[in-house]
């Protein structure tokens, strides 16, 4: 499982590190900015977004990732009072409270919550520093090259920076975690935490859940070093996006401009499916094939330039052992964009078939006891009849 995982994140990053589509119609007021596609992690835009830039709150990306990844997440404890002592954006923890690592995540990405990554680093490593280098290991395991993280929160430290382009495959990687993809992209929650727990509401700083059609996430930030800060997440007509401005002063309205840019350049695409073959032989079965066909059409959103490079690869096995059943998956379309793959369509058998009752041969002394008992005589005798 592991060695797919990484092989999907490599060729996401092989594709990633494609050119962008084109120069955009507006240049962003930023230090940094990139916009992605969703699906591939390709780039489709990008403005010195491998300039390694301080990212203030948005580290809360990773934080509330590797914390989402723990066991036990709504099991209360006491919260470390020395973690939560902290400056800047707070979830409100007193000494004493008592807290689920959920609702720490909540903390983290709707109320970028100091505190909130504090109490979860010391919860999760027992220290900050252990926790630091969770973060940067499964940074290095991500292929985040220009990434270093120093605090958990990402409050200003010497050697704490990303790029724009590492921050929006860290949203791509955070975004497939379920519980990530939920909470990030909710306007308000209602959590309980407190000594003892009470339930109050937590707001998220992200205004473009507001103002921006299908945003889904994901974080905001900001230091006096760092400047504005924002990464975020939009789906629209089946295609995402995700845009990251480091340091840009202006970062709702970009991010708007940049979406209604990228997506109207990005329709998706169906793709060619004449490929796909008709039958699979059968081996052992009542059929000598079956009928297959694609489970699904292929789709991906591809620009006319990129959509006239896409290739096409039929993966399927040269024969099935019966039985098979109807809907069984027997091989895959594969398309790709530049060597970097952008579909995959299953294709499955359209019918079953059953496996042949082959009767088991009749040994030596079976015989002998059938002529014994007259069983020879009475299947003969049946014959005849």
């Amino acid at each position: 499982m592991l060695k797919k995982w990484l092989a999907a994140v490599t060729a996401a990053l092989l594709l990633a590190a494609s050119f962008p589509l084109g120069a955009c119609a507006f240049t962003p007021d930023a230090k940094g900015a990139v916009v992605i596609e969703m699906e591939s992690g390709r780039v489709l835009y990008s403005l010195d977004g491998e300039e390694q830039l301080p990212m203030a709150s948005t580290t809360k990306i990773m934080t509330a990732l590797l914390t989402l990844e723990q066991p036990d997440l709504d099991r209360y404890f006491e919260v470390d009072a020395s973690a939560i002592q902290v400056e800047g954006s707070s979830m409100g923890l007193c000494a004493g409270d008592q807290v689920t690592l959920r609702v720490l995540a909540y903390g983290m990405l709707l109320s970028s919550g100091n505190d909130a990554a504090g109490a979860a680093a010391v919860r999760i490593a027992g220290s900050e520093e252990a926790f630091v280098r969770r973060m940067n290991e499964r940074a290095r395991e991500m292929g985040l090259t220009n990434t270093h993280f120093v605090t958990p929160s990402g409050l200003d430290g010497e050697g704490h920076y990303s790029t724009a382009h590492d921050m929006a495959l860290l949203a791509r990687v955070a975004l497939q975690n379920p519980d990530f993809a939920q909470i990030c992209g909710t306007y308000r929650a209602k959590v309980e935490y407190g000594n003892p727990p009470y339930a109050r509401w937590l707001k998220n700083h992200n205004k473009l859940l507001d103002i921006c059609e299908g945003t889904i996430g994901v974080k905001t930030g900001f230091t006096k070093v760092a400047g504005r800060c924002l990464v975020s997440a939009v789906e629209r007509d089946g295609v995402g996006l995700i845009c990251v401005t480091l340091g840009a002063a202006d970062d709702w309205n970009v991010h708007q401009k940049l979406y209604e840019e990228y997506f109207k350049a990005l329709p998706l695409r169906n793709l060619d499916q004449s490929a796909a073959p008709q039958s699979v032989p059968v081996v052992g079965g009542g059929l000598e094939e079956v009928s297959v066909a694609p489970a699904a059409p292929s789709q991906a959103p591809l620009t006319d330039e990129e959509l006239a490079r896409v290739e096409r690869r039929v993966e399927i096995s040269p024969f099935l052992y019966a039985p098979v059943a109807a809907g069984q998956v027997a091989g895959n379309l594969v398309y790709t964009l530049d060597g970097a793959e952008i579909c995959r369509t299953a294709l499955v058998t359209q019918e079953s078939a059953a496996a042949l009752q082959v009767k088991p041969k009749e040994s030596f002394w079976g015989k002998i006891w059938n002529w014994l008992t007259g069983g020879n005589k009475k299947t003969n005798e049946e014959s005849a009849k």
